[in-house]
């Protein structure tokens, strides 16, 4: 029975290691570089990368990845493994909407006093209490 099991642990561990996604370096637009032994070191076409590689793309950079028959691209200012960052959607929405209202055409606006307004109208007033 422990054969059994053993036997059918072995394989499986087998055929992880044969499934196991490995990605090809097609192209590279800006700077791209991947973390070996704790450091960055850049990506080079033709370089093998496994889903659990952590990659980093610069602002602008863009990697293509080539995994058998699929190609991803991995697009700019992208850091994670590569099974996350070549899976996630490449659309970001950042900062924020501010409405303008654009219907009234005829309004009239309040007169709001500046500050350069309001030191000259104090100017004017030691003016006048100085006489």
């Amino acid at each position: 029975m422990k054969r059994i099991v053993v036997l059918v642990i072995m394989m499986c561990a087998i055929a992880v290691c044969v499934f196991a996604q490995s990605y090809t370096v097609q192209s590279i637009t800006g700077r791209a570089q991947q973390e070996k032994g704790g450091s960055r070191v850049d990506l080079k076409v033709g370089d093998t990368l496994n889903a659990d590689s952590i990659i980093h793309t610069g602002v602008g950079a863009s990697v293509v990845l080539k995994d058998g028959d699929k190609t991803l691209t991995v697009t700019a200012a992208r850091s994670g493994k590569v099974s996350e960052v070549a899976s996630s959607s490449a659309v970001r929405i950042t900062g924020s909407v501010a409405k303008t209202d654009t219907g009234a055409v005829n309004r009239t606006t309040a007169q709001a006093s500046t500050a350069s307004a309001r030191a000259s109208e104090a100017a004017q007033g030691d003016d006048i209490a100085a006489e």
